[in-house]
């Protein structure tokens, strides 16, 4: 039975050898401003990424700043119920060891 993914596969095989004709007729200063074309293109998509990326990282430390505050205003107590809720595990357990030593040595 053919599906969608055999019919894609047959697309993109044709296209590739259309494309490797179309290359292969080519003269060589043809070639080679194709790609020089094609490596700007990647060389801009690259740097478009990598400042995308960097906005990103930029607007959601914001975002979490701004967050923190807004919380902070509506909510006064958030500051500590956040800390009691994802305060360090290992803070915990040793204050809850601790604890359990000190109720194991105290003979009542």
């Amino acid at each position: 039975m053919v599906n969608n993914k055999h019919i894609a596969t047959f697309i993109l095989g044709a296209l590739a050898g259309l494309a490797a004709g179309k290359y292969t007729s080519m003269s060589d200063e043809e070639k080679e401003q194709m790609m020089n074309n094609l490596k700007a293109k990647a060389n801009k998509l690259k740097e478009d990424a990598s400042n995308s990326a960097d906005q990103a990282k930029d607007y959601f430390s914001e975002l979490a700043t701004k967050g923190m505050d807004s919380l902070k205003e509506h909510f006064p107590g958030a500051e500590k119920w956040m800390h009691d809720l994802f305060g360090s595990k290992s803070a915990d357990t040793s204050d809850t060891a601790a604890d359990a030593g000190k109720t194991e040595a105290s003979p009542s």
